[in-house]
């Protein structure tokens, strides 16, 4: 138990830099006594103790704003940020390493039994406000974007943003979305937008492979106007002879 509480303090100094001090740690983050709660409710919800379990979570709630069912499964040195307004539901399973800003939920989709909330693998980022709705998987390494609503799988090493959520980096690579029925990305319509026009621009400059001439035919307009103007001149001389 000791360990888990060295470790605890140890990742909230690791991963937040406000964190000065061991003391400081322990005395001012009630992410970290919420996970400490809920521990304890964990065991009494395990041992068949459903109601102590509840009550002690509504303690722990009170305490530190947080919500987590005893039933959920958290792994260790999970980091709740900021902490108020996090819910965790029931069946949900949170890995080990994961960091979670305040106001997210982990929540379910309905009214329905078993396995009905999300599952949060190891060294997972989740940003403030988002929300990782249904039983789905959020894969190791995988960043949520502050403010998102995840309904489906995100797999590993990936990055997911917006309403509803979609992957916008994969591996360290930007994602772009060309499936019209797909969420639409600002950035991906601008890029598709910029390709289709240098198309076009191509086949006006350069029917079968021939490029010609820039402004070509503005040009030749040019010539002729000039020798218009000289030709006039031409004629007005002679007239006045």
């Amino acid at each position: 138990m000791f360990e888990l509480i060295r470790e605890d303090i140890q990742s909230v100094l690791d991963r937040d830099p406000a964190a000065r001090s061991r003391l400081e740690v322990l005395t001012c983050y009630p992410g970290l006594w919420a996970v400490w709660f809920h521990r304890v409710s964990h065991r009494l919800w395990r041992a068949k103790l459903r109601l102590p379990a509840r009550m002690l979570s509504q303690v722990a709630r009170f305490i530190t704003g947080v919500d987590i069912h005893p039933g959920a499964l958290l792994g260790r040195r999970l980091f709740i940020d900021h902490a108020t307004g996090v819910v965790i539901g029931e069946t949900a399973i949170v890995g080990s390493d994961v960091t979670i800003y305040q106001g997210v939920t982990l929540g379910g989709t309905g009214k329905q039994h078993g396995k009905r909330h999300p599952t949060i693998c190891d060294n997972v980022f989740i940003g403030n406000n988002a929300n990782v709705l249904g039983n789905i998987n959020v894969g190791k390494n995988s960043r949520v974007g502050a403010g998102s609503v995840v309904l489906t799988d995100v797999p590993p090493n990936s990055t997911v943003v917006g309403v509803p959520a979609h992957i916008v980096y994969s591996n360290g690579q930007r994602v772009l979305i060309t499936d019209p029925h797909d969420i639409k990305d600002p950035l991906s319509d601008a890029l598709i937008a910029l390709s289709s026009r240098v198309e076009e621009l191509e086949q006006l400059l350069g029917a079968r492979g021939r490029t010609p001439e820039p402004f070509a035919e503005e040009e030749a307009e040019r010539t002729a106007y000039r020798e218009e103007v000289r030709l006039a001149e031409f004629v007005s001389m002679g007239e006045g002879i």
